[in-house]
């Protein structure tokens, strides 16, 4: 027999956590499959300086830890597994973890995007240690310093904006001859003096001992390779939102995140919050904001049917 759930949340981040925190406090009782990877891409975080309330900072794990004891403290019950499957064609709700099935009245999809990387070992060597995917998040360890960005999108032109306010200099690069990114930001990028362009080239390697010392890049048309001179390399070629599991379920954008109205989903009763649905602040601090609203928002709407049915009115208002 399956189990029963009011909340069932499927996800261990900051996202998944908040929601957790709040639904359990609202007395749901949720149900919480937290993955394997439980923390989410803060558990690669060194540290957390720019999350309120830890003036001194606090390590990604650590963070992750605090939130997790949090909600099982307010009577969470955690599942460390990966949710295998989801059936969200009527409710309650089916998720399974391999031949294990619960059933939720509710469903809060957290889980999570990943950056892409590029692949390389010494990438994933310095990866919390001058290798990073978020400039916002690591840029200031890197003050006064050369940095190197990877990517030729908004995305990318973005990252290097921000740190040339921090750093000493930055180099941008992207393997083709001209910028993905849209005209203006192009335009911004090119016209500050503090961001350089090697184009058509290629990172092949990460230099370094304890902490990066610079990038080798090799050229793709000439097959030349050069050192360039970095303190830090932020990745920034895009994030894949983790949605396999409710794609062809829940309504995704063209680049797979799940589409919202706040954090409703296109399937009624079930909610979506942090990096799976926001492809644009990916903080920490949002991610738990928005799992506070997503559990808001799921104990109002079981609030709202428990109170049709009372009244008689149909279950699904």
């Amino acid at each position: 027999m399956a189990s029963h759930h009011e909340v069932i949340i499927i996800g261990g981040g900051p996202a998944g956590y908040t929601a957790a925190i709040y639904a359990a406090r609202a007395n749901l009782k949720p149900l919480v499959i937290e993955g394997f990877a439980r923390g989410g891409q803060l558990m690669l975080t060194t540290d957390v300086e720019n999350y309120p309330g830890f003036p001194s900072g606090i390590s990604g794990p650590d963070m992750m830890n605090a939130f997790r004891d949090q909600a099982e403290r307010f009577g969470a019950i955690l599942v460390s597994a990966n949710a295998t499957r989801v059936d969200l064609s009527g409710r309650p709700f089916g998720v399974w973890v391999d031949e294990e099935e619960y059933r939720g009245e509710a469903l809060i999809v957290a889980t999570g995007a990943d950056a892409r990387w590029l692949g390389i070992e010494s990438e994933t060597r310095f990866r919390g240690r001058g290798v990073s995917s978020c400039a916002t998040c690591d840029g200031f360890f890197f003050r006064d310093k050369p940095m190197v960005v990877v990517g030729g999108g908004d995305t990318a032109m973005e990252e290097a904006l921000f740190l040339s306010r921090i750093g000493s200099h930055v180099t941008i690069v992207h393997r083709r001859d001209t910028f993905r990114a849209s005209r203006i930001m192009a335009e911004r990028v090119r016209a500050n003096e503090k961001i350089s362009v090697r184009w058509n080239a290629v990172v092949e390697e990460v230099l370094g001992e304890e902490t990066v010392s610079g990038v080798r890049v090799r050229d793709v048309v000439t097959g030349e390779t050069e050192d360039i001179p970095a303190a830090a390399m932020f990745v920034a070629i895009g994030h894949t939102p983790n949605t396999e599991l409710v794609a062809g379920q829940l309504e995704l954008d063209a680049d797979g995140y799940v589409v919202t109205q706040g954090t409703r989903t296109s399937v009624e009763g079930v909610f979506a919050c942090g990096d799976v649905q926001d492809r644009v602040y990916r903080q920490a601090v949002t991610a738990a904001a928005s799992g506070c609203m997503a559990a808001i928002d799921a104990e109002r709407w079981l609030e709202a049917r428990r109170s049709a049915a009372t009244e008689g009115a149909p279950a699904g208002v």
